[in-house]
């Protein structure tokens, strides 16, 4: 996702964590390093600026194309197996994760470029009004953001089935539009979900690379209230960002997060709305080209998924 855009405004100036990190985080840095030697080895750090860090550029926002079908096309190579075929999600007899729920939520919907009046209304995420969803961003060579949530959340939901849990989608590419952010937090609670893992790749600058999970931030505001989810947030997003690291090889963002993968946010409505642990993972930077050949290849999109898969199971498992 961009940060421009509801729900995608620039980061704000990092404030002072107001607790430890958890010995999760602790873990994740000499796992990020080792993630950066494998990025540097694979590519070279992309020479983001420190002068863009969390502003936006022309080509942050830049929406999937229109032309942008909802399969891939030839000039995107995707060297891995195709993702299962979408079902309707129904859990295994046994494993670790039995009587687990976990919303997966993929980022935007491939349709939203056909339904702009309907996406630009603007809904109440409790601290203010933002519109209810975007497009979403792409690859230079026009990869769309929607059809690479879906593609990482088809196979995290295979992942997250065969252990056991009942896995729910916010949206599989099935509805003309939608769903508005403060329905796709409202699918979480109503599920009484254990985990919600929001999925979305970025659209920074050229030479801004690398992940990031968004934790929520502590607010209190309108209809929002996130006091009770923080701490298990934080917990998730630092499980989730570890394994991410230690499966993908992928490198914490140089561009948010001062190199943990971590970053915390208070206007994001798919947050400030949850009930339940959620957080938010930019997957990468699709508009820098050596995150985009990650991106766009099947092969390193199931690594994403087991690397998020792995980091949800440590957190519902403790």
């Amino acid at each position: 996702m961009s940060y421009v855009g509801p729900d995608f405004d620039p980061p704000q100036p990092r404030r002072s964590r107001r607790r430890p990190l958890t010995v999760a985080v602790a873990a994740l840095v000499p796992g990020a390093l080792l993630g950066w030697l494998v990025y540097e080895t694979v590519g070279g750090s992309g020479g983001g600026s420190e002068e863009a860090v969390g502003t936006p550029t022309t080509t942050s926002s830049a929406p999937a194309s229109p032309t942008t079908s909802s399969t891939s096309s030839p000039s995107t190579p995707d060297d891995g197996k195709p993702s299962p075929t979408p079902t309707t999600s129904a859990p295994a007899a046994s494993g670790p994760l039995k009587g687990k729920v976990v919303v997966i939520d993929p980022g935007h919907n491939p349709n939203n470029f056909q339904h702009t009046a309907e996406i630009n209304k603007k809904v109440n995420i409790g601290t203010g009004w933002k519109e209810c969803d975007t497009t979403g961003t792409s690859t230079n060579s026009g990869y769309a953001e929607a059809e690479f949530t879906l593609d990482v959340a088809h196979r995290l939901r295979a992942l997250l089935e065969k252990q056991g849990a009942t896995v729910k989608l916010t949206q599989d590419g099935d509805r003309t539009f939608g769903p508005c952010i403060d329905e796709r937090a409202q699918i979480g609670n109503k599920a009484d979900a254990d985990a919600v893992v929001s999925i979305h790749a970025d659209g920074a600058g050229a030479g801004q690379r690398g992940f990031h999970v968004i934790l929520p931030g502590n607010v209190k505001a309108g209809g929002a209230d996130t006091s009770p989810i923080v701490a298990s947030s934080a917990e998730l997003g630092e499980r989730i960002a570890g394994n991410f690291v230690r499966v993908t090889g992928s490198a914490p963002s140089n561009y948010v997060g001062d190199g943990t993968g971590l970053v915390t946010r208070e206007d994001l409505g798919g947050l400030n709305l949850s009930t339940v642990p959620k957080v938010f993972i930019e997957c990468g930077n699709m508009r820098d080209t050596k995150d985009a050949a990650q991106l766009t290849s099947g092969a390193w999109r199931q690594k994403a998924a087991q690397g998020i898969s792995e980091g949800i199971v440590s957190f519902l498992r403790g």
